[in-house]
């Protein structure tokens, strides 16, 4: 059975948990342990100096244990529980306190030998009497003689109170992992409703409603900014679809009007009979508005291309002296027809990293707009020149410049401004998008502005050649 990832993250969020709260409590565990243990090691190792130096200051008196405190001391409670047993460098018992009985602490062979060479030895005697027992062995020199001091005391309390905080560990852990567990569950709950709602609003909208957005949490969280991410993709796709809509309605317009005019004309044309030279205008006419409806499904055809980027512009080393010389060479004619001057302005020879076909489209649209737009007698400019990372092409004319409410709309597909509509200037409105798409798959930019003495400059801006 596969688990969906609410579950999964319960169960990785308790295992976490259970992993840290078993290391914490191990750590603490064994760390109480030594505590314990080195206060017991510690208790039993002052006792022994205690007798030691007790020891050392009888002089010449017996050895004995020392295990009342003479005088009317008050009653002290340092020996409760403790084994005390003196022997010598051979091991034989030389005293031992009263609760030893018959018995005697165990030294060993390897205990004398370490005593010997001065060390203090701890020992854990797990089977001595009837609970486990740990003993400090310390060496003595008296009067010329080695002896050993050594105190046991039972480990029954230390493992008395290990078990109590091995239960109270247990508890704790059982009650923090039960109250993490049910937190965790609660706030994966609280988070994934959110996500369902969200995943029930955006399975609500489609393609009839992208105007609709989906509920904002109204936090700044995870969540929040996955619902803001959604909300701009759906801007998105909803202003990709009001263009799609927008350029397929203008497209069907466009295509409309020349293949209504060329119906109408063939329609006149064969009403009756009519001399040759009549159907020879007929004819160029309709020829005219093939080779219109030809240069519109070429530019559809390219822009659709270029946005589906289903053909890749490949760059090189182009020359764009040369470039622009041939594009002005085939304006000329329009422009001696309209008699408007072009002037090229350039220093030195300019090489842009681009394609040399794409580029030339791009110049002869824009010279052509400007052309189109420039009165008669007028004059275009053309500059060429290089910067540090860019080549710059500025095509000037000296027209009515460009209306201030349609400079953002310039380079939209079938727009055509109130002047081109207004003088009857032929075109489809495709030109400058096209010439922006062209551009902007090359690596560079267009934009238009106004020329403050009038008329409109056109920037095209090329990335340089290696």
């Amino acid at each position: 059975m596969i688990l969906g990832l609410r579950a999964r993250l319960i169960l990785v969020h308790l295992a976490v948990v259970v992993i840290v709260l078993a290391c914490s409590a191990a750590g603490a565990y064994w760390m109480l342990r030594q505590a314990v243990h080195s206060r017991l090691d510690a208790a039993l190792l002052a006792l022994a100096e205690t007798e030691r130096a007790m020891l050392l200051e009888g002089g010449e008196q017996s050895i004995k244990i020392h295990e009342a405190a003479p005088g009317p001391a008050p009653p002290s409670f340092i020996r409760l529980d403790r084994l005390v047993q003196i022997v010598d460098g051979d091991g034989r018992v030389l005293a031992r306190s009263a609760n030893l009985g018959t018995a005697r602490l165990p030294s060993p062979p390897g205990l004398l030998s370490r005593l010997s060479r001065g060390e203090t030895v701890f020992d854990t005697l797990p089977a001595f009497g009837e609970e486990p027992v740990r003993m400090v062995s310390i060496p003595v020199r008296k009067d010329g003689s080695r002896l050993a001091i050594q105190v046991a005391g039972s480990l029954d309390d230390a493992r008395n109170v290990m078990k109590s905080a091995g239960l109270l560990f247990i508890v704790m852990t059982s009650g923090l992992l039960v109250a993490v567990g049910i937190a965790g569950t609660s706030l994966t709950r609280r988070a994934f409703h959110a996500i369902d709602e969200v995943v029930r609003q955006a399975r609500r909208i489609g393609e009839a409603n992208l105007g609709e957005r989906l509920p904002h949490p109204g936090s700044r969280d995870e969540i929040g900014r996955l619902v803001d991410t959604l909300n701009e993709m759906l801007g998105r796709l909803e202003r990709s679809f009001e263009v799609q809509r927008r350029f397929t309605a203008d497209a069907s317009h466009e295509l409309r009007s020349p293949l209504s005019r060329l119906r109408a004309e063939l329609e006149i044309t064969l009403r009756r009979p009519r001399r040759p030279d009549e159907y020879e205008r007929t004819l160029h006419s309709c020829l005219e508005e093939v080779e219109r409806l030809t240069q519109l499904v070429e530019a559809l055809l390219e822009l659709a291309r270029l946005d589906a980027q289903q053909e890749a512009i490949p760059g090189e080393n182009v020359c764009l002296n040369t470039v622009l010389a041939e594009v002005v060479r085939r304006q000329q004619p329009l422009a001696q027809e309209r008699s408007i001057g072009i002037v090229v302005e350039t220093s030195q020879p300019v090489t842009a990293w681009v394609s040399g076909a794409s580029i030339g489209v791009v110049f002869s649209n824009v010279l052509e707009n400007a052309l189109k737009f420039s009165p008669p007698g007028g004059t275009v400019h053309i500059g060429l020149a290089a910067d540090a990372r860019e080549a710059v092409v500025s095509i000037c004319d000296n027209g009515p410049g460009i209306e201030p409410g349609e400079k953002d709309r310039l380079f939209e597909r079938f727009f055509r401004g109130s002047v081109a509509r207004s003088g009857a200037m032929p075109g489809t409105g495709l030109g400058l998008a096209l010439s922006q798409a062209l551009v902007r798959h090359c690596g560079g930019t267009i934009e238009a502005t106004n020329i403050p003495g009038g008329g409109a400059r056109f920037t095209i801006r090329l990335p340089l050649g290696p």
